[in-house]
């Protein structure tokens, strides 16, 4: 049985312009680089295989295999290279390369003058097993490979290592073009679970929008039954793609793997991630830093500063980045054993207990990922970053400030409150605790204009200069 993709639209229509510009020879050289990153199971090969096979073309698909020999590696990619259809494929059928560079001429010449994709998957695999490989593949781009009608995607999902073979010094660099994966949006969501928009927010902050997991979601189906049925087999992809996840990112415990999970349970201050890190102690700051670094780096988490006329870069706040890993950290880590031992109701009934205390945390960033694509519009011509703001106690917190840059503004054209609750609209003490609190922002006035973004609406009569709801953030995806 063939799933059926969905999805993806923009990141198609991106690979079908890079093929465009070789078939089109709109390019210096014939050929084009491309290197793709995104995190673990985001769905880049997927995506890949589904461009290569819409696009009619002979390709060749290599994975690699971490730990394998590099001697084995070369060997299966002519392999796949004799089975992939190339016009000249006869000519190194039986070839047994003695370095990279000798293996990657061969698609040259199995392609000899005929448009093809080549596909080189966990790039950073291949670098590991041979440090020669940077530099042959830098050779054998430069003297065959650009020289044809090939389209070369590298795709890998160690970030850091995927873009430092761009940095300047590097065999490979200023010769790919560089396009990151990310989860499926909201759009993307609504559409493959067939709910409304506010049920489709809440199915984004439980899946990530992963589309392995997304799949699982049955068109229609709650929240609640889809977390039933899920949380009541370990083998679910709920459950499993986030072990999978973390072991891929962190295969051996240690401090990295503690102060994630630090995050992921709420803490997001330097201090309190240290001292929740920390066994008897709270982790020293030469040991936290670098730690914060690579998983910033990694994208696993985000550091967010807070949005104002005036700068302030000690008051950073850190969350995990993707919507997914965050609420597999707060809940789903636990529920794995309580699954296995045939208790799935146990972490229900605490999601279902902590859920509108936690939604209305993990909503945030969405809905300022989505203002931030609305914008600018003919309301806000100016606004071109989304934003929140805090002082050192988080009291006040404004949830979102618009602004004309950040993450320190020229000009503030709004501050606003995000009220994600089922029931209750954004009403006057909303509001009148939006005004206190604005006030204390720099680069405010009397005079700046307040939003809300509600869930369920907004009392009459407020003096709010627009309000969004569920359905506006889902249109920002969709334009």
């Amino acid at each position: 049985m063939v799933v059926e993709f969905s999805g993806r639209e923009h990141d198609l229509r991106i690979l079908d312009q890079q093929l465009g510009l070789v078939l089109e020879q709109r390019l210096t050289t014939r050929g084009r680089a491309l290197i793709m990153t995104g995190r673990r199971r985001v769905g880049k090969s997927r995506l890949v295989q589904e461009f290569c096979d819409r696009s009619g073309l002979p390709h060749v698909f290599f994975q690699a295999s971490r730990g394998r020999s590099p001697a084995a590696e070369r060997g299966d990619l002519v392999r796949s290279i004799v089975c992939a259809g190339l016009p000249q494929a006869g000519l190194v059928d039986g070839a047994h390369p003695q370095d990279w560079n000798e293996a990657l001429r061969t698609l040259a010449t199995a392609a000899g003058d005929s448009p093809c994709i080549l596909v080189l998957d966990e790039v950073p695999w291949l670098v590991e097993q041979d440090r020669e490989f940077e530099g042959a593949l830098q050779t054998a781009w430069d003297r065959f490979l650009s020289a044809r009608p090939i389209l070369l995607i590298l795709v890998g999902s160690d970030l850091a290592m995927m873009e430092a073979l761009q940095e300047y010094g590097r065999p490979f660099f200023g010769r790919a073009a560089r396009m990151t994966i990310r989860p499926l949006h909201l759009a993307d969501v609504a559409d493959m679970t067939g709910l409304p928009a506010a049920e489709a927010m809440d199915a984004l902050l439980v899946t990530g929008g992963f589309p392995e997991i997304v799949r699982s979601w049955e068109p229609g189906l709650s929240r609640t039954d889809f977390l039933r049925r899920s949380l009541d087999s370990p083998l679910s992809p709920l459950l499993a793609a986030g072990q999978l996840t973390l072991l891929g990112e962190f295969p051996g415990a240690g401090h990295a793997r503690t102060v994630l999970e630090s995050i992921g349970t709420g803490e997001r201050t330097f201090a309190n991630i240290a001292a929740k890190a920390g066994s008897a102690a709270p982790l020293p700051s030469g040991t936290l830093a670098p730690i914060l670094n690579t998983l910033t780096a990694k994208q696993v988490i985000a550091a967010d500063l807070p949005l104002s006329a005036q700068q302030d870069t000690k008051n950073k706040r850190y969350r995990v980045a993707d919507h997914y890993l965050r609420f597999w950290l707060a809940f789903l880590q636990r529920a794995v054993a309580e699954s296995e031992r045939g208790r799935p109701d146990l972490a229900l009934r605490r999601i279902e207990r902590s859920w509108t205390a936690w939604r209305g945390r993990a909503v945030e960033p969405v809905v300022r990922q989505s203002l931030a694509r609305a914008l600018p519009n003919d309301s806000w011509p100016d606004t071109e970053e989304v934003g929140g703001w805090w002082n050192r106690r988080n009291n006040p917190e404004i949830d979102l400030v618009g602004a004309d840059k950040g993450p320190v503004a020229g000009d503030i054209h709004f501050v606003g409150s995000i009220k994600w609750l089922d029931n209750r609209p954004f009403d006057r003490h909303d509001y009148d605790e939006l005004a206190r609190g604005a006030a204390f922002v720099p680069g405010t006035s009397a005079a700046t204009p307040r939003i809300a973004v509600s869930r369920a609406g907004v009392e009459p009569g407020l003096p709010l200069e627009q309000l969004w709801g569920p359905e506006d953030l889902l249109a920002a995806w969709r334009s």
